[in-house]
C-alpha cells in the first residue's frame, strides 16, 4: 500500500504540558517518519508519513493527547508531494 503524507493541526491546551514529546513518542513507537512544532499562535502543527492505517493511528493518539493537554480542534489536510520526500526518520520535535 502506498504511503499517505498529512500535515496536522492541533489546537486547544497543546502547548506547554508536553504535546511535541508525547506525539514523537507515539509516531516514533508507529514507526512513522516526520515532525511537530509549536507554532506561534498556540496551536502544534505536526507533518505525518507512512501507512494510512498507521497515520490513521497517530492521528487518533494526537486527537486525546497526553493527559494536562485539553485538544479542541484536529485539522487534517494532504501534504504536498515534496514534503514527502523531506520528511526525517525517525519522527523529530522541531522547537
Amino acid at each position: 500500500m502506498t504511503d499517505v503524507v498529512r500535515r496536522l493541526r492541533v489546537q486547544g491546551k497543546v502547548q506547554g504540558v508536553g504535546f511535541r514529546w508525547f506525539v514523537q513518542e507515539e509516531a516514533r513507537a508507529l514507526g512513522l517518519r516526520g515532525w511537530v512544532r509549536n507554532s506561534p499562535n498556540g496551536d502544534v502543527v505536526l507533518e505525518v508519513g507512512g501507512a494510512p492505517e498507521v497515520v490513521d493511528g497517530l492521528m487518533r493518539a494526537v486527537a486525546l493527547g497526553p493527559p494536562a493537554s485539553r485538544v479542541e480542534s484536529l485539522l487534517a489536510e494532504p501534504a504536498d508531494a515534496e514534503s514527502s520526500e523531506a520528511l526525517p526518520t525517525p519522527f523529530v520535535v522541531y522547537r
